[in-house]
């Protein structure tokens, strides 16, 4: 039997949902390690986060998302796990393109937790 493990996923933003037209993207852990020599590793702690690329629909209210600085992001994925960021705020360059109506965000947060 074959198990679906990729297709439509779901992203809500502080409850509104936006409609996911390419990848979704999320951390699984929260650390890096890099080992230092065999046996031995050191740990960084990794800034939880969600990229996403959604439909440029006039509904979604663009200004409340780049002005938030504690957004709730829940990104549900095809395979049925869902990843939950909060204290989120969009980084980096976030971008419209008018090819093909679509909006590339990224949000880090306060804490992710997978769900």
């Amino acid at each position: 039997m074959g198990k679906k493990v990729a297709g439509t996923a779901y992203v809500k933003v502080d409850g509104g949902q936006v409609t996911v037209t390419g990848g979704v993207e999320c951390p699984l852990s929260d650390k890096k390690r890099e080992s230092v020599a065999p046996g031995f590793f050191k740990e960084e702690d990794l800034v939880p986060y969600v990229k996403v690329t959604f439909v440029d629909d006039p509904d979604v209210p663009i200004k409340q998302i780049m002005a938030a600085t504690n957004s709730t992001i829940t990104a549900e994925l095809a395979n049925g796990r869902v990843y939950v960021l909060s204290g989120a705020y969009v980084v980096d360059e976030p971008s419209s393109k008018g090819d093909d109506g679509t909006l590339e965000l990224e949000w880090h947060g306060i804490k992710g937790a997978w769900q």
